[in-house]
This record gives C-alpha cells, structure tokens and sequence, in this order.
C-alpha cells in the first residue's frame, strides 16, 4: 500500500505544491520521498511509477467538488461543525467557489480527472482530506494553540512538525518540517491512509455522492 499525501496549491504557482509518499509497513506509515514545485505532469507521473509495485491512495487538500449555484457543499457545512467542536478556527474551510479557492478547486477537479483516465491494472483511490483538521482530531489539546499559529509562527511550525513525528508517520525528516506545504503534504497522508486502510477509519468523513461530488471527503 502506498500513500501520497498531495498539498495542492492554485495552477499558477505550482512551486507550493508538495507531495508526501508514504509506504505502509508493520502497521505504519514509512517515509519515502517528499517532491516540492510539483506540476500535473509530476503528479501524474509518480502515481504511475508508484502503481506499477503495489496499490495507490491519494489525499488531495483541495476541494474536488463544487456546489452548483456556488457556495458551500454539505461536506464543507459539516467539517465547518466539525472542526468548531475541536476548538479550531472554522475560516480554514472555504467554499470550493470563493474567489481565493476557484482556481484551486479548478486545478483539483482536472488533476483528479487525470488520475481516472489512467489505465491502470491496480487501483488507485482519491479521497479529499484537510490536513488542519487531520491534526486537530488527533492532536494532544495543549498543543491545539500551536496548530492554530503553526502557518505564521516558525516555534508553533516546529512543534507540529514534532507532533507529527510522535504519530505512525516513520522515518519523517527534518525536510518534512521545513515548511507548512510539507507538513500538510505528510498529515494529508495521514488521513489519506485512515481512510483507505481496512484497519483504520477516519475520524470525520463525508461520502461521495455522485455525480456532482465523486470523492469522499475526510479527515
């Protein structure tokens, strides 16, 4: 089983998307490789090198999906909720259509449009996932202050990183704490691979709901 962890970031600046590839062993997640300033083309590229050995699940932090007429989806109306309840701030879940997403959700919904059209004889899984919220449901509470500033102070960024070492993500390294991408890229794996293991469940998820919305969203 190998998990990537993909923080997607607008198609204008590809140079902030960061890949986490994870493989599990024993149980756990061992660290692989992480790849930064990944364009499409990357992407698509390591997901085919990767299901040639062994099956593929894919945690994408972008929205997938869009409410038609705009606004929120029921899946982001819930993890809003969520998230409340853990005590995290609920601006960090945004309407696909906003104007500071659209473009983001654009370059979500063609690059998972790439990955179904891949012909493949193993199964690739795509799900949607939050990394903030991936960390908040299973962080210890006194760090919760520190994942509410880990994007805009380099001490909170640190301790999180911590954290995440302190989890079933094996072998992390120093590069996968040298900047919040990364950090999100590797807890995306996270959630990606509670979701997708059939010993694991995540903590919180929506389920797909065809057409419209063709990816499970989780944390």
């Amino acid at each position: 089983m190998i998990v990537m962890g993909i923080d997607l970031s607008g198609p204008s600046n590809p140079k902030d998307t960061v890949i986490s590839i994870f493989e599990k062993v024993n149980g756990s997640l061992r660290f692989r490789q992480l790849i930064s300033g990944a364009t499409d083309e990357v992407i698509i590229s390591q997901i085919k090198r990767e299901i040639e050995n062994d099956s593929v699940f894919v945690g994408i932090d972008s929205p997938l999906s869009y409410q038609d007429g705009g606004g929120d989806r029921k899946a982001d109306k819930s993890l809003r909720a969520y998230i409340k309840s853990l005590g995290m701030n609920t601006s960090s879940v945004m309407s696909p259509t906003m104007n500071r997403m659209a473009y983001l959700t654009l370059r979500g919904i063609a690059l998972t449009r790439s990955i179904d059209s891949l012909n493949t004889d193993r199964p690739i899984k795509v799900v949607e996932v939050h990394p903030g919220a991936v960390m908040g449901s299973r962080i210890p509470k006194e760090l919760l202050p520190h994942l509410l500033n880990y994007k805009r102070s380099e001490d909170s960024q640190n301790q999180i990183f911590h954290f995440l070492q302190s989890t079933d993500l094996n072998e992390l390294p120093n590069e996968a704490g040298s900047s919040t991408h990364a950090i999100d890229a590797c807890a995306a794996a996270l959630g990606a691979w509670h979701w997708g293991d059939p010993y694991l469940e995540p903590n919180w998820c929506e389920k797909a709901v065809p057409p419209h919305h063709p990816f499970d969203f989780c944390c």
